[in-house]
């Protein structure tokens, strides 16, 4: 029956909590008294008992009901409400100390003796501690499971962040969890013992720690960890099939206090983010701050996250601009319901629409344009070239003379590593856009007219984009299988999208114009490795229950991505994760007539081959893969031979 109680008991009453401590406080005044006169209440002469303990419980109620010492959760109860109960038993005497001053001032007589006020000081404050702590432990007992049912668990970290991590576990309203062990990288911890639990070496031998004291899960309390290290410690654990959780930055704790929901698995973003880059954020804030920015493919992955971090530079006006009517509008949602003090245009327009585009840009006079609209989809565009040409070429080239019409100070692209030795339509349009801003850019540098600076940004896969691997990795596993990876060798690039777009911010700073920057995309993975990975972050066995089917290439795919290509150099910048590439000249003359032909081709729907002919032409280096267009590099290199 009182087992029962106190499991459906959550919290005790708050109008519980105070008329315990009223009785207490009155319970102690009276103690102060009986322990002053001795046990003989005879002596109390001209001191009213009765009025002196009413006195001091209503001063007691009233120094509660301000400074709230009654709201905290009382199985919770630490160091912090210690401190708060002191701080209402101060409170509490001082207006009793206060009451006996007027009290005798009035009567002549006081109500009690001020060691009574001592006593009953010491006293409450021992009996409130005691009596929470009761409650604690009495709530602990009942609510508790047996130690042999509970889940045994290793905190990586025994810093702070790790016994602020064993307080929430400990005082979990369900405590299904025994804390059995910290593993610390730090040796100078290493055999010491924290509120019982004793810190273990995780340098030398960590499988052998977490094997042999039974540990089913590892959380990993240390922000700071390396990315490198963080990758071990998982692996480690994965190997031994200990599930491995993880909590949050110190930042992203709600009301700045850790909870147990807030102890999330460890996914693969985790694994695959590097460290924290350092933005330059004086030279993008000057360039951003108080401009009338422009984005084009607003609602994508990257443009909304660009969307959000340009937000925060104090722009005049943010321009958005995308062809996809859903999406922009969770964007206005999202921007709208934030306190961000920019001020924000949405417009649902396609950058294949020159006219629609300039009636934009007349209404607003953008300064500064971020260029993220595109089809970036491989197998997709392979299908459908005329598109391709006409969003990611033709598209860009509309932006880019736009850009030069309305005096915009700097147009930056976001392109991409598929640009480089294309194998693609996809990155093939992306790098027939690249070569048309470099040369426009130049042939307006050289007539001295040269008021709009053009940037290129290049990069591999961002993590989390939409139609990216990893969600689709993990849609499959959610539903069972099989994983499908194309090739066992085929490797990827990847990159968070706030790093992406970081740094696509810093390289539109720094940039003078005419720039390629190429970001360092970190080691390339493999994706069946990725794969692996996964499925053992998500608690299955391969082949056991789940399985990997590799599918073969998709049309265009290739097996790595490269940021440069072959003739291509690179010079460094300030910045150590961009560099500027060293690329082939081409004449604007020619590009922009090969773009009339190429738009001519697209918008009659011609043959996609004479489409794709015409861009192998201009882009020599486009050579298929796994693609109906292989063909095409055929009778090329018939009719050189």
């Amino acid at each position: 029956m009182v087992t029962k109680f106190f499991i459906q008991l959550r919290i005790l009453p708050r109008w519980i909590i105070i008329l315990l401590d009223v009785i207490i406080v009155g319970f102690s005044t009276f103690l102060g008294y009986l322990l002053r006169f001795n046990f003989e209440f005879s002596d109390l002469g001209e001191f009213n008992f009765s009025l002196g303990v009413l006195i001091n419980m209503s001063a007691c109620l009233v120094a509660l009901l301000t400074t709230k010492s009654y709201a905290g959760i009382v199985r919770y109860t630490g160091m912090h409400d210690g401190f708060r109960v002191l701080v209402t038993l101060v409170a509490t005497h001082v207006i009793s100390s206060l009451a006996n001053v007027g009290y005798y001032a009035y009567y002549g007589s006081n109500l009690f003796p001020y060691s009574v006020i001592l006593i009953s000081f010491l006293a409450s404050f021992v009996f409130l501690l005691q009596y929470r702590l009761l409650i604690k432990n009495v709530f602990s007992y009942y609510r508790s499971p047996r130690k042999a049912d509970k889940m045994r668990v290793a905190i990586f970290g025994a810093g702070q962040l790790g016994m602020i991590t064993k307080q929430v576990l400990d005082n979990s309203v369900e405590p299904n969890y025994r804390v059995v062990a910290f593993v610390e990288d730090d040796l100078s911890k290493v055999g010491k013992v924290i509120n019982g639990t004793q810190i273990y070496d995780g340098v030398t031998d960590l499988k052998l720690i977490l094997n042999s004291l039974d540990i089913k899960e590892l959380i990993i309390a240390a922000t700071s960890l390396s990315l490198d290290r963080k990758n071990e410690v998982v692996d480690s654990c994965l190997a031994l099939n200990i599930r491995v959780r993880t909590i949050p930055e110190v930042d992203d704790w709600v009301k700045g206090e850790l909870s147990l929901n807030q102890i999330k698995q460890v996914n693969i973003e985790d694994l695959l983010g590097r460290e924290s880059i350092e933005l330059n954020n004086i030279q993008v804030l000057d360039q951003l701050k108080g401009k009338r920015v422009c984005i084009t493919g607003a609602a994508g992955s990257i443009g909304s996250e660009l969307v959000r971090q340009v937000s925060l530079f104090n722009p005049e006006l943010l321009i958005l601009i995308d062809q996809a009517e859903s999406a922009l509008y969770e964007v206005e949602r999202e921007m709208t319901s934030s306190e961000r003090d920019a001020k924000f245009k949405f417009y649902v327009a396609d950058v294949t629409n020159q006219k629609r585009i300039r009636e934009i840009f007349c209404e607003n006079s953008p300064e500064i344009i971020f260029h993220a609209a595109a089809y970036k989809h491989v197998p997709m565009m392979e299908r459908n070239p005329s598109e391709a040409v006409l969003c990611n070429i033709i598209g860009t080239r509309n932006i880019a003379n736009l850009a030069v019409e309305f005096g915009v100070e700097k147009f930056v692209m976001v392109s991409t590593d598929k640009a480089v030795n294309p194998t693609n339509v996809m990155g093939c349009s992306k790098r027939i856009a690249e070569i048309y801003v470099r040369a426009l850019n130049k042939k307006l540098r050289q007539e001295g007219a040269n008021k709009t600076s053009f940037v290129t940004t290049r990069f591999g896969n961002v993590l989390g984009s939409n139609g990216s691997v990893i969600p689709f990795f993990q849609k499959q596993i959610s539903e069972g299988g099989p994983v499908t990876v194309t090739h066992p060798e085929i490797t990827r690039y990847f990159m968070t999208i706030t790093e992406a777009c970081q740094l696509v911010l810093e390289a539109g700073a720094m940039g003078k114009g005419g720039e390629i920057f190429i970001f360092d995309m970190g080691q390339s993975i493999k994706i069946v490795d990725l794969a692996k990975k996964m499925i053992r972050l998500s608690g299955l066995e391969l082949d056991k229950d789940i399985e990997i089917v590799f599918t073969g290439l998709r049309q265009g795919e290739k097996l790595y991505e490269e940021l440069l290509a072959s003739k291509e150099n690179t010079v460094p910048t300030h910045h150590d994760k961009i560099m500027i590439a060293k690329v082939f000249e081409y004449d604007f003359d020619q590009i922009n007539d090969n773009l009339d032909q190429l738009k001519k081709l697209s918008l009659a729907s011609a043959d996609r081959y004479k489409i794709v002919a015409l861009m192998k032409a201009i882009v020599p280096e486009y050579k298929s893969m796994s693609s109906e267009y292989q063909i095409l590099d055929k009778e090329l290199t018939q009719r050189v031979g």
